[in-house]
């Protein structure tokens, strides 16, 4: 980490944190306090490093030390707010110290920044209601396991000693597993763990805990618990979501957004989801937008005005079927000396598989 980073300004600050919500979002539900813990753990080795002159990158990782930290609300003081952006990809996705070993790291992911307009948003989103809503999809039995298999990728600024550079990690498969209660689950993802075999993401965790299921980090079960009111589910994620993010109105479309993608909501309440969203200000259309796989669509987004980033779901044009999501940088810029710039996508995903099955581990072509 450079000298100067301790000095940026408040504006600077608040993009780093900015983008660590987004990091630590894109983890599955049951894994973010872990990686928190890291994140914390790295930025203590980026304090101790400004002391004593040696570069962040070369500190020895603190694996066996934990921070524990509330969940979902994180407070940073101000260095580390200042220090997110750095660090965050040696906690979840690069320099080796947390685990990439089997993801390459090359240059900037980059798009066209595609058109938006609040024109069609309430009938592009009744029309994806009323797709979800004739999809026959299975419930959940217990001893059964959520599988979804997802291709991701992200960009993000890489600090070594004095110099920051933007980078990103090649497209990879991740493959999650969970339990209907969400206390069993698994997950294979190179970016996150080295090892091909994967790690758990049972609980309790180390100190013995079993968090309970909330908006942030959701089980099917708390899932088909929720109210298939639109306003009521609304009202339910601004109240539950209070003070996180950079605005109500953005934070309660990423909750949205969080849903449809690494999770499996119950086939009644994905109508509701879709018209709660149209009732967030700020909704805009995307008519053409990329998933990670190179699938076009249209998209339904919202720009956070603050951070000038715009996330993004993907729908298949003809049938509305939920295709993935991406994060992009449309104005302004953010990152450590503003090194992430319009058309930056910063995280990218396309959902290839969600299936029931049987166990953990099993996919579901082994489960025929």
């Amino acid at each position: 980490m450079n000298a100067n980073t301790s000095r940026q300004n408040a504006a600077e600050r608040e993009e780093g944190a900015q983008l660590f919500d987004r990091t630590t979002r894109d983890l599955p539900s049951g894994r973010h306090q872990f990686h928190k813990e890291r994140m914390m753990a790295r930025i203590y080795e980026t304090q101790q490093a400004e002391h004593t002159g040696v570069g962040a990158e070369t500190v020895a990782p603190a694996k066996d030390r934990r921070f524990r930290l509330p969940r979902p609300a994180i407070t940073l003081p101000a260095l580390a707010a200042a220090v997110a952006v750095a660090v965050v990809a040696g906690v979840v996705a690069s320099g080796g110290e947390a685990g990439d070993g089997g993801v390459a790291t090359g240059p900037a992911l980059t798009t066209t920044v595609g058109v938006a307009s609040a024109k069609g948003v309430p009938q592009l989103l009744d029309q994806i209601a009323l797709a979800a809503a004739e999809v026959e999809q299975p419930a959940v039995k217990p001893g059964q396991y959520i599988y979804i298999e997802s291709k991701t990728a992200e960009s993000f600024v890489r600090t070594v000693g004095d110099t920051s550079t933007l980078a990103s990690h090649e497209l990879h498969t991740r493959q999650v597993w969970e339990s209907p209660d969400g206390t069993k689950g698994w997950l294979i993802d190179p970016a996150v763990n080295d090892d091909p075999e994967g790690e758990t993401l049972s609980l309790p965790d180390e100190q013995g805990n079993i968090p309970k299921a909330n908006l942030n980090a959701p089980s099917y079960d708390y899932l088909a618990k929720l109210t298939m009111d639109p306003d009521a589910l609304l009202a339910k994620i601004y109240k539950e979501t209070e003070g996180q993010g950079n605005t109500p109105d953005q934070q309660a479309f990423t909750t949205i957004g969080d849903l449809l993608g690494e999770s499996y909501p119950p086939a009644k309440l994905y109508p509701a989801l879709f018209k709660a969203a149209a009732k967030i200000p700020g909704v805009v259309v995307v008519d053409d937008a990329v998933d990670a796989a190179g699938r076009h669509g249209v998209a339904v987004a919202r720009l956070d005005e603050s951070s000038g980033v715009r996330e993004e779901w993907i729908f298949d044009r003809k049938t509305h079927v939920y295709l993935g999501e991406r994060t992009v940088q449309v104005s302004g810029t953010s990152g450590e000396k503003g090194l992430i710039k319009p058309g930056t996508v910063i995280f990218t995903s396309a959902i290839m598989n969600r299936a029931i099955v049987d166990g953990i581990k099993q996919t579901p072509s082994q489960a025929g």
